[in-house]
C-alpha cells in the first residue's frame, strides 16, 4: 500500500497491511532528525503554504518527505492557499497575522516558540465593536494555487483547512474571557461565534473548491480538553458552538472530505457528541490525562471514528527508555488498533526537543 492508501484505508475502517504512522514535531526536532538522517536537502527552503498538522516545517517538502521514508512515517501534510492581503507584518518584535493576534518568540532554552500577547479582542464589551472589528477577508488568499501545492506533497494524504472556534475565540479575547464570555454576555458571544464561523465556512468552501476533490481531510477542531475534565462545562459546548462547528463538519462532507478533529486533553465528556456531529478522525487520545480504558474506547467508538495518535509526550517519549516506548506502542495497536484498522500511530502532539533521537526510532521502529 501506498503511505496516503494506508491513511485513508484506516480512516475508513478497511484492511490494511500495517498500522499506519504520523509525525508531528518541532522544528528544532526536525532538525535533530534531519542531522541525524544526513539529510541536506531544503536548508533554506521554508514556506507559509505546506506544513505539518501540529506546525510548521522547518525545511520544505521534499526534506519533509526524505525525513518520513526513513522512518516508515506514512503522514498527513497539511495545506494552505497563499495570503495575498497585507496584514501579517513583525512590528517592534511582534508577528502579527490577519486576525490581528501578536506573537512574539520566546526561548525555553531547548526551543523557541510564539507565544500571544496580543489579542485583539480584549478590550471591547459590545456587539457594535465586534462589527466595526476588521475581520479577515476570504478575498485576500489565492485559492487557485491550492493544486499546484497538492503536487509538491509527494502523493501523500492531504489535509486544508482549520476551523476551531472556541481557539479562536480565545485567540481574539484570551483564555479568561473565552471562558467567561458565555455567562457574562450571552449575546455577545453568539455574534462573536458567528463572525468566526461566517470566516471559516466562506474560506473553506473556497478552498475545497479550488482544490478538485484532491483534498483528504480537514480539521473541525478545538481544544476543550485539561489534564483533567474539560475547561468548561458541556452545556456551554451545546448552547455556544456546536451548531456552528456542526456547519463545519457539514460543508466537509459535502465535499466528501474528512473531518478530523483534534482535542488535547481529557475530552472524554465530549466524544459522544463528536460521533453524532459526524468527526471522522479523533486526535489526540492522550489517555495519560485522566483515566481512560482503551479497550472500551475501542469498543463503544472505534465502528464511528479512527483513533490517532496516543504515544505519550508528556512523561514516556521524553523520559522514558526506547523499551518503554516499544511498549507503549505494543498496547496502543493492541486496544486502539486491536481490530487491525481504525487507528494511526503518532505522538500526542509535536514531538518536543527533550525527545530522544532513539526514543523516536524506536516510536516508529514498534509498529
Amino acid at each position: 500500500m501506498t503511505p496516503k492508501e494506508r491513511i485513508l484505508s484506516a480512516v475508513n475502517h478497511q484492511p490494511i497491511d500495517r498500522i499506519p504512522t504520523d509525525m508531528w514535531a518541532t522544528t528544532e526536532v526536525q532538525e535533530m532528525l534531519y542531522e541525524h538522517f544526513n539529510i541536506s536537502v531544503g536548508k533554506n527552503t521554508q514556506s507559509d503554504t505546506i506544513g505539518l498538522l501540529g506546525g510548521y516545517l522547518s525545511r520544505g517538502v521534499e526534506a519533509l518527505i526524505e525525513l518520513w521514508d526513513k522512518l516508515n512515517v506514512d503522514g498527513i501534510i497539511d495545506i494552505r492557499p497563499p495570503y495575498m492581503g497585507d496584514k501579517r507584518v513583525k512590528k517592534d518584535g511582534i508577528h502579527y497575522t490577519e486576525w490581528g493576534f501578536g506573537y512574539k518568540e520566546v526561548g525555553y532554552g531547548r526551543g523557541v516558540y510564539l507565544e500571544q500577547v496580543i489579542f485583539p479582542l480584549d478590550k471591547i464589551s459590545t456587539i457594535q465593536e465586534l462589527e466595526d472589528f476588521p475581520w479577515p477577508n476570504p478575498d485576500e488568499y489565492d485559492y487557485s494555487a491550492l493544486p499546484s501545492i497538492i503536487e509538491k506533497c509527494g502523493g501523500r494524504a492531504i489535509s486544508c483547512g482549520y476551523h476551531a472556534l472556541f481557539t479562536f475565540h480565545q485567540y481574539l479575547r484570551g483564555l479568561e474571557l473565552n471562558l467567561v464570555d458565555p455567562m457574562m454576555d450571552p449575546d455577545f458571544t453568539k455574534v462573536l461565534i458567528k463572525k468566526i464561523s461566517d470566516f471559516f465556512v466562506e474560506y473553506h468552501g473556497r478552498c475545497f473548491e479550488a482544490a478538485k476533490g484532491k483534498i483528504d481531510f480537514t480539521q473541525v477542531t478545538d481544544d476543550w480538553g485539561s489534564q483533567n475534565g474539560l475547561l468548561s462545562d458541556i452545556s456551554i459546548f451545546d448552547e455556544y458552538y456546536r451548531s456552528e462547528m456542526q456547519r463545519g463538519i457539514d460543508l466537509a462532507h459535502a465535499y466528501n472530505i474528512k473531518v478530523f478533529h483534534h482535542n488535547d486533553g481529557d475530552c472524554r465528556p465530549l466524544i459522544p457528541r463528536l460521533v453524532e456531529m459526524g468527526i471522522d478522525i479523533l486526535n489526540p487520545i492522550q489517555w495519560s490525562c485522566g483515566n481512560w480504558d482503551l479497550a472500551e474506547l475501542k469498543e463503544k467508538y472505534g465502528k464511528d471514528i479512527c483513533f490517532h495518535s496516543a504515544v505519550d509526550n508528556q512523561h514516556t517519549l521524553p523520559f522514558g527508555t526506547p523499551e518503554d516506548v516499544r511498549n507503549e506502542v505494543k498496547k496502543l495497536i493492541e486496544t486502539l488498533g486491536s481490530d487491525g484498522t481504525g487507528f494511526i500511530l503518532g505522538p500526542c502532539h509535536n514531538l518536543q526537543s527533550n525527545t530522544s533521537v532513539e526514543n523516536i526510532l524506536a516510536l516508529y521502529d514498534a509498529k
